[in-house]
């Protein structure tokens, strides 16, 4: 199983070492909790090397993967990036990623585990045209600063940048070492990564630890995850499902031209006719363990994709995602999740993040 490039001095910190989506990196370093409390109200760091990272380079790079995937990539201004999914032919997800305009090539970004296959299924599509996938993991790695004390952090550890918008890369330098700033598109939290080579990243993280930036591993970030209620592709998206079921409506564009499965997308788009769609829930008892069955009034109506326990002033509280019928989405509505009592939130949890 590969292994992060932070891994080793990750361990030497203290960390406990786990799987995280076929990746060995930090789970956890000894307090989950208040790894998570970091994550909304202070200054947290954590491993990116779980992702893999791709360049897409010649004379057609743009035309072909527009015709691709799901998002405007002909659009895309330089050093802008927008989130995608790739489909089959029938609309269903089969992979997600983010792509990013840097000039002479473009950058894909997605989960390790993803890319063997997404590569593949991008190569087939690869005829006559002018294009080359190369993987860069080896070269490029990140690290990811959260919280709302993250600028700050990063400033006063040196990091010297811009403002940086939701989806922007800025390329800047650090103690002589070039590396590059982005910052997600998210309402609920102040992320930036940094991304550099694997052989700078030790000493990115332990300046930004010296500077207050609580070390946090994966179970913590999945904690937060799931309290933000955004999906994870091979949990809460997967090839089920139809992209407006995902309720992601920042990885479609309905202006862009062709792409392969964008027939479905716009029947759908056009009809407005989906029978589930992702849904948060909070559950009184235990978690409820994946593809377990949503019942209202005595009927199935959908199913659990991830759930997790999350700290709360009162001691603890199930937070779960899953697909309901549309006719069940009611914000408030009661349901029961392997009879236990539950109840339908909006996503994201705004109140549980806070």
């Amino acid at each position: 199983m590969p292994r992060t490039p932070l891994y080793e001095p990750l361990l030497a910190s203290g960390a406990r070492s786990g799987q995280y989506l076929e990746t060995e990196t930090a789970i956890s370093f000894g307090d989950t909790a208040g790894e998570f409390a970091e994550l909304r109200s202070g200054c947290a760091i954590y491993d990116l090397g779980w992702r893999a990272k791709f360049v897409a380079t010649g004379a057609d790079r743009v035309r072909w993967l527009n015709s691709m995937l799901t998002n405007n990539i002909r659009d895309l201004a330089l050093n802008r990036g927008n989130y995608n999914f790739l489909l089959n032919a029938q609309g269903r997800i089969l992979a997600d990623l983010y792509v990013y305009n840097r000039g002479e090539y473009l950058l894909l970004d997605t989960a390790r585990w993803q890319a063997p296959k997404l590569v593949e299924i991008l190569n087939k599509f690869i005829i006559m045209d002018d294009v080359e996938i190369t993987d860069i993991s080896d070269k490029l790695t990140a690290v990811a600063v959260q919280g709302p004390r993250a600028r700050e952090t990063l400033r006063a550890a040196g990091f010297a940048f811009a403002d940086v918008d939701p989806l922007e890369v800025q390329d800047t330098t650090w103690n002589c070492i070039g590396l590059s700033v982005t910052r997600m598109a998210s309402d609920i939290s102040q992320t930036y990564e940094l991304w550099m080579a694997p052989a700078n990243v030790a000493g990115v993280w332990e300046r930004l630890i010296a500077h207050g930036a609580r070390p946090i591993g994966t179970d913590a970030l999945e904690m937060f995850r799931l309290a933000a209620g955004i999906p994870r592709y091979g949990a809460d998206i997967t090839e089920r499902y139809l992209p407006q079921e995902t309720d992601q409506p920042q990885a479609l564009n309905f202006q862009k031209g062709c792409y392969i499965g964008q027939e479905i997308v716009e029947r759908i788009h056009a009809r407005g006719m989906i029978h589930r769609k992702l849904t948060g829930f909070v559950v009184e008892g235990a978690v409820p363990t994946a593809g377990a069955k949503i019942e209202a009034e005595g009927k199935e109506v959908g199913e659990v994709t991830s759930a997790v326990t999350l700290p709360s002033a009162d001691g603890s509280r199930a937070a779960a995602l899953g697909y309901l019928r549309v006719e069940a989405r009611t914000a408030g509505a009661e349901v029961q999740v392997s009879g236990a009592r539950a109840k339908v939130l909006p996503l994201p949890y705004k109140d549980l993040v806070a």
